[in-house]
C-alpha cells in the first residue's frame, strides 16, 4: 500500500507540475504575455507621441486620427469575422475602390441613398460569390479572395478609369464630413457597428458558429450546424463592411478614385492579428480589433505628424505583422 500510495503522490506532483508549467509558459500564457506586450507598446506609443509631438493631443488632430482609422476599422472588422472561420479576404480593397466609385460615379443620377445601396449591395454581392467557392466548393479562400481582387479591380476601372467627383454636396457634408458635436460621422458609424459585430459574434447562434468554425469545423458540422452557410455569411459581412469603408471614405475625400484600397487587406489583417485573432482561426475578437485598429492609427499618424514617407510606413506594417504572428503562434 506504501509504494502504491508513494507512485500517486509522485503522479499527482507530476501533474501539478505540469500544470504549473502549462500555466506560465503553454500557449494560452504565451497569447497573454502577448496581450501585455502589446497594450505595454500602446502605452509607450502614446507617451512617445504625446512627448514628441505637440500638436498629438489637440482636438483637431485626434479628430482627424479618429477619422482617419475608420476606413480600416471597418475593413478590419469584415477581416476578423472571416479569419475566425480560419479564411481570410484579399478582395477587401477592390471592394472599397468598387464600392467607392459606384457611389460617387452614381450619386447624380439616381440619388444619394440609393446610389449607397446600390454600393453597399455590390460589397455584398463580392462577398457572397467569395464565399459561395469558398463554401460550395471547399477552395482555398486565399486563391478564391485573390482571384476575386483581380476581378473586381478589372470592374472598377471598366466602369471608370478616371476618378469621379459628384456634384450634390450632401455626398460629403452628411457622411465624410459631417459631425456630431467634436465626433465624426463615420466613427459614430463606425462604433456603432462595432458594438453590432461584438453582440453578433458573443450573443447569436450563427455568430457563435462562425468562431466554432475556425476551432474545429468537423466538430461543428457534426452537431448539425449548416457550416457552409456560416462561411457564405461570413464572407458577406466582409463585403459589406469593405463597401460601407469604401462609402465613407469617398465622401470623406469628396472624390473616388479606382486606385483606392491598395493595400488595404495588409492593414486589417495587421489589426487582427495585433488584437489577438490566431489566423488559423477561432482565436480573435472585437476589442482586440478595434484596439490593433487603434495601435495602426496612431502609428500612421505620428509617422505623419514627422513627415515620414509613406513606404517607411508599410515597413514599419509589414514588420509589426511578423512580430504578432510570432508572438501568437502554436
Amino acid at each position: 500500500m506504501s509504494a502504491n500510495s508513494s507512485m500517486e503522490r509522485k503522479g499527482q506532483l507530476r501533474t501539478s507540475l505540469s500544470d504549473q508549467f502549462d500555466k506560465w509558459f503553454g500557449e494560452e500564457a504565451r497569447r497573454r504575455w502577448a496581450d501585455y506586450a502589446f497594450m505595454i507598446a500602446f502605452v509607450v506609443l502614446v507617451l512617445v507621441a504625446a512627448s514628441a509631438a505637440e500638436v498629438f493631443f489637440t482636438p483637431r488632430n485626434i479628430s482627424n486620427l479618429f477619422r482617419q482609422i475608420v476606413t480600416n476599422g471597418l475593413v478590419s472588422l469584415g477581416m476578423l469575422v472571416t479569419i475566425l472561420t480560419g479564411g481570410i479576404d484579399l478582395s477587401v480593397g477592390s471592394i472599397v475602390a468598387l464600392a467607392g466609385i459606384l457611389a460617387a460615379g452614381m450619386t447624380d443620377q439616381i440619388g444619394l441613398p440609393l446610389a449607397i445601396l446600390v454600393a453597399l449591395g455590390a460589397g455584398v454581392l463580392a462577398g457572397s460569390v467569395n464565399g459561395f467557392f469558398i463554401a460550395r466548393f471547399k477552395l482555398a479562400p486565399f486563391i478564391v479572395t485573390l482571384a476575386t481582387m483581380s476581378a473586381i479591380r478589372g470592374a472598377v476601372y471598366v466602369y471608370s478609369e478616371i476618378p469621379q467627383v459628384p456634384q450634390n454636396p450632401a455626398f460629403r457634408a452628411l457622411l465624410g464630413g459631417g459631425f456630431i458635436g467634436p465626433v465624426p460621422v463615420p466613427a459614430i458609424i463606425m462604433m456603432v457597428f462595432y458594438v453590432l459585430v461584438w453582440l453578433f459574434l458573443n450573443r447569436t447562434t450563427p455568430g457563435r458558429a462562425i468562431v466554432a468554425i475556425g476551432g474545429n469545423e468537423e466538430a461543428v458540422r457534426l452537431a448539425g450546424i449548416n457550416v457552409g452557410r456560416n462561411i457564405w455569411l461570413a464572407y458577406a459581412m466582409s463585403g459589406f463592411f469593405a463597401a460601407l469603408a469604401g462609402v465613407l471614405v469617398a465622401s470623406r475625400l469628396g472624390i473616388a478614385q479606382p486606385s483606392v484600397g491598395l493595400g488595404y487587406e495588409l492593414d486589417a489583417i495587421a489589426a487582427c492579428v495585433i488584437g489577438g485573432a490566431a489566423l488559423g482561426g477561432g482565436s480573435g475578437g472585437v476589442v482586440g480589433t478595434f484596439a490593433g485598429v487603434l495601435v495602426l492609427g496612431l502609428i500612421d499618424n505620428l509617422l505623419n505628424l514627422f513627415g515620414v514617407q509613406t513606404y517607411y510606413q508599410q515597413i514599419v506594417k509589414g514588420l509589426i505583422i511578423v512580430l504578432a504572428v510570432l508572438a501568437r503562434r502554436r
